[in-house]
């Protein structure tokens, strides 16, 4: 069984909606890690002190064949159609120790007929 890691840059009002969309798809679970980041727009500034944006990366780890169509709902939970909203990229995964109680689970989605 082969497995990636979805991570998921979005915007703190977005986590929650990203996050019931993927548990709804299936997902197991996720992990949510507040930053903080900048991108192509310039920084805004508040009497000299630069605040920068807000963002949470979302980590999912899955079966490697349901990426695509987890890749999807992230898209349209996150609203990545709209500038500025949100990222999400893949990731190989070598090894896991410790998902010996969710080991069924990704089995069922790893054959072809789950979804």
């Amino acid at each position: 069984m082969r497995f990636k890691l979805i991570l998921a840059f979005v915007k703190p009002n977005i986590s929650d909606k990203v996050v019931d969309a993927m548990k709804e798809a299936g997902a197991t679970g996720a992990t949510i890690i507040p930053a903080r980041g900048t991108g192509i727009h310039e920084a805004k500034s508040f009497f000299g002190l630069t605040i920068e944006a807000q963002t949470e990366i979302i980590l999912f780890l899955v079966e490697e064949h349901v990426v695509e169509k987890f890749m999807e709902i992230i898209k349209k939970a996150g609203e990545f159609n709209k500038p500025g909203t949100g990222i999400a990229f893949v990731m190989p995964v070598e090894h896991i120790a410790g998902l010996e109680s969710q080991m069924k689970k990704f089995k069922d989605q790893a054959r072809d007929d789950y979804f």
